[in-house]
Formats: structure tokens, sequence, C-alpha cells
């Protein structure tokens, strides 16, 4: 049994491999053709439909009660540049912004899969040259999904203090994140022969993701920024990156360069700098 003061860091590391499971798979889906657009709608939707009767229930029995769960304290995270914790937090953020430079600017030699029998095929290879522009591009991109994810998590905090039910919130999120990834999904793609689900790699990432990562790992994301604050959560948000770069070479066979795993080292020390 997990102690109840290492449960926020165990939560914490689960919610990670399960992103990271999420990111392999999906890659795998998207190698056979699969449409992000479509994959984005049917994950948020079935997350949706899973949580939908759970969330129902929870809240007609609590919709008109007494929020009774203040004692917990403001859990907003405040950083004083003169005191030896705040130094640690300036610090890792400098140590993260390192990272993701040697990512972005710094390719290095590549090394080569650690299992040369994937475990999703595909016909898409994986010694495709990326040039340089579109791997700053994609690099740039992904910091500002990572801004908007941590808001996203800071908004969840501030969510939580007028409506503390983690089960009602989540579902709520899924719902609104269904509707605007299905009109989004619809503009985007228009032919609707590649909305039609198969038998393959494709419905198990919209399972996985829609169970797993829309489900499971949403709830237990909003109890562990209950019981410690937004901080701590995104904090543990590196270690996915390195979880995914061993992943991805060892079940898709994907080439990792010297570049990757530097700024992977960077990106987990800022979580030991964090914490």
């Amino acid at each position: 049994m997990v102690k109840a003061s290492m449960k926020p860091y165990f939560v914490a590391i689960v919610v990670q491999l399960i992103y990271t499971g999420m990111f392999v798979i999906s890659k795998a889906a998207f190698n056979h053709g699969m449409n992000i657009y479509i994959f984005v709608f049917y994950r948020q939707a079935v997350g949706s439909l899973i949580l939908l009767p759970t969330a129902l229930y929870k809240g007609t029995n609590r919709i008109w009660c007494t929020i009774e769960r203040r004692d917990r304290g403001d859990r907003t995270e405040y950083v004083k540049l003169r005191s030896s914790s705040g130094i640690a937090k300036v610090t890792s953020v400098a140590i993260c912004l390192a990272g993701v430079f040697t990512i972005a600017f710094f390719t290095g030699p590549s090394i080569s899969p650690i299992n040369h029998h994937r475990a999703f095929a595909s016909d898409t290879s994986s010694k495709t040259v990326v040039p340089r522009g579109v791997w700053i591009k994609w690099t740039f991109l992904m910091v500002v999904a990572n801004m908007c994810w941590s808001l996203w998590i800071i908004f969840q905090a501030a969510v939580q203090k007028e409506y503390p039910d983690k089960m009602v919130v989540t579902v709520t999120q899924c719902l609104f994140s269904t509707v605007q990834s299905f009109v989004v999904a619809v503009v985007a793609e228009r032919d609707f022969s590649r909305w039609k689900l198969r038998f393959d790699i494709s419905l198990l990432v919209i399972l996985y993701s829609g169970v797993m990562v829309t489900g499971v790992s949403y709830y237990l994301q909003t109890w562990c920024l209950e019981m410690r604050g937004p901080m701590f959560f995104a904090s543990w948000t590196p270690l996915y990156f390195v979880f995914t770069i061993f992943c991805s070479s060892f079940f898709l066979g994907e080439i990792v360069h010297l570049g990757s795993i530097l700024g992977g080292i960077l990106l987990v020390g800022t979580l030991y700098t964090m914490l």
C-alpha cells in the first residue's frame, strides 16, 4: 500500500505514464493514416460517455449541498525570489528552457533503436530526415501547447475552490472539449469516409485515450491538484518526455538523437530542483 503522504507523488507518475502510452500508440495510429482531428474528437467523446453517468449520479446528490471542504485552504503557490524555494523554482524554469532549446537547436548523432522488432508495424520510415526549420517550428508549437496546458492546470485549481467535485469538473471539461473538437474536425476533415472506425490500431488508441487519458488521468490530475496544487503537478511533466523517448525507440523503432537525450536530462533536472 502507498502511504498517504506519498500518494500525490505516485499519482503524478502514473498520470505521466498514461500520457506516455497515449503518445506512443497515437503516433502508431497516425503512421497508419488516422486523422489527428478525428482522433481528438473520438477521444473526448469516449471519455465523456464513460464519465457522464457517474457524474450525473454524483451531481444530482451534491448539486444542492453546501460545499463543506473549504478547510483545505488556498493551494495557490507564490514565488518568493529571496527565499531558497523561490530561487529553486526560478532555476528550474531556466533549466527547463535550456532543455527545450537543446532539443530544438541541437540534434547530435543518432542512436539506433533499442528494439529492432517493432510492436506496431508501419509503412512510415523512422529514418525520415526532418528539416531544421520544421523541427524548430514544431518545438515552438509544443512550447505554446504546454503554456496553454499550464494555464489549464491553474484554471482547474481555481475551479476546485468553488466546486470541489472532481468527477463533475472532469466530465464538464470532457463535454465542452468534445463539442469544440467536433466543430474543428468537421471543418478540417469533410471526407466522412475517414470518420469510419476500423478494428485496428486506430480503435485501440481511441479507446485507450478516451478511457485512460480523458477519463482516468483527468480525474487523477484533478485529485492531485486538489491535494498539492498546480505547481507540484506541473513539475512532473518532464517525466513523460523521457518515458516517451524510451518507449518510442522500443515499440516504434524511432531513431533518437543525442540532443533529445541531453534535453531530456535537463528537463528532468527541473523536477529535481522543483521538488
